[in-house]
């Protein structure tokens, strides 16, 4: 036996944190486990990395095998190592994320997942193993990117309105935000194009629509920034549409 032994007695597998954005809410997409431990469990769609398979890939498979989804980029987070996180003996976990644009992908549960669902982030079910914790560490590091660069372009649809825009930084920061600061900021970063229409079909005065400069927005994602965005009270945010369509 070879004094190196004992370190090869643990396994790795991969946990997928996909984010999206739907109905002014941050959702995650989350799987129904069809196997023990946690058979019938909400969790994030993750499995075992095949011993000869490098993380990135194996994080890709997983996600294709259990989803569907493919042509998804994934974004390495953290690795998740305490002992007991698994009952079946040591295994590490490598937690990626990404952005997607719900309409654009079709979900297929398969393998395991006898279910999936998109679930939001601020209404969540018990999850399996460790994956609140996960889910957690993905949500700060996606609060950190957007102090740090543009987001929104994998989130949004290609039409929106400043307060579908709005809506999506305070699902993601988790807090109101003062309304005429956040369009400064937006504006200052001049990576919206005016489009010249408004909404139609809707309820409320319609408001006027944007889309993403891709060149400019792409510049900025590789500049970074720093900026910070002035909280502001809750409302509700059915009120919030009717005071989009002054603006």
């Amino acid at each position: 036996m070879s004094s190196f032994d004992t370190y090869f007695k643990a396994a790795f597998t991969v946990d997928n944190v996909i984010f999206g954005f739907d109905e002014g809410n941050l959702k995650v997409l989350l799987i129904k486990r069809g196997e023990e431990p946690f058979i019938d469990a909400w969790a994030l769609p993750g499995y075992f990395v095949n011993v000869e398979e490098d993380l990135d890939s194996a994080a890709n498979r997983v996600l294709k095998e259990l989803t569907g989804l493919t042509n998804v980029y994934l974004e390495q987070v953290k690795t998740f190592g305490s002992v007991n996180r698994h009952s079946f003996g040591r295994v590490i976990t490598v937690a990626y994320f990404s952005l997607i644009k719900i309409a654009n992908f079709s979900i297929q549960p398969s393998s395991i997942a006898l279910q999936t669902q998109w679930h939001n982030v601020e209404e969540l079910p018990p999850l399996a193993f460790d994956h609140d914790t996960i889910l957690e560490a993905c949500l700060q590091r996606l609060k950190w990117l957007v102090k740090t660069r543009p987001v929104g372009f994998e989130l949004l649809p290609p039409k929106f309105t400043l307060t579908e825009l709005q809506h999506l930084y305070e699902a993601v920061l988790r807090t109101p935000l003062e309304k005429r600061n956040f369009r400064k900021k937006i504006f200052s970063m001049d990576f919206l194009i005016d489009l010249d229409e408004i909404q139609e079909g809707v309820a409320h005065r319609p408001a006027k629509l944007y889309r993403f400069d891709r060149k400019r927005y792409n510049k900025l994602v590789e500049q970074g920034l720093n900026f910070e965005f002035k909280e502001g009270r809750k409302v509700d945010k059915g009120k919030g549409n009717q005071a989009e369509a002054t603006a």
